[in-house]
């Protein structure tokens, strides 16, 4: 596999400076990031994302069920390095105890705001017929694997605007 095989990069701009932009991305993540099954274990609207904000931290969404909290991990933090960097694992709900990938988050500054640039990597990892890919090959798998990523940082732009409605 090639490294086009092996990683998928979306960027975005965002009308706010960089140190706004790491915050709302790490802190507000659970109001940016869109709900539903596409993006979300938790049914419906009752799931929370939460971003532990340090190296070792975790990447994951507690909901209710059967009345009591479940949690489900998707990712830990691997590199913490505000308002420039971050860097996490991440693992899908049907991964293999031993199988993750990685994303790389961006936050670099400019003439209107900052541009966020998220690469996410280690495909190449896992077997050409992981359930993760949906059936499909390597490019169409990264092609709509870079439309869910671009779906929700767009979500992100969005929630950016609402901090600076002049944007």
């Amino acid at each position: 596999m090639t490294e086009a095989e092996d990683r998928v990069r979306v960027t975005v701009s965002v009308g706010i400076e960089p140190e706004l932009a790491f915050r709302v991305f790490t802190e507000e993540i659970d109001q940016w990031w869109k709900r539903g099954p596409a993006y979300r274990s938790g049914k419906g609207d009752r799931g929370f994302l939460h971003l532990e904000p340090r190296v070792g931290g975790r990447l994951f969404e507690s909901f209710e069920s059967a009345g009591s909290t479940r949690v489900l991990q998707t990712g830990e933090v691997k590199v913490w390095d505000p308002p420039s960097r971050l860097v996490f694992d991440w693992r899908g709900v049907n991964f293999a105890p031993d199988e993750k990938t990685e994303v790389e988050v961006c936050f670099e500054p400019t003439a209107t705001g900052t541009l966020v640039t998220l690469t996410h990597r280690g495909w190449s990892a896992l077997r050409k017929d992981h359930p993760v890919r949906h059936g499909k090959d390597a490019q169409a798998f990264l092609r709509s694997l870079g439309m869910w990523w671009g779906s929700l940082l767009t979500s992100l732009r969005g929630h950016a605007r609402e901090r600076n409605p002049s944007q």
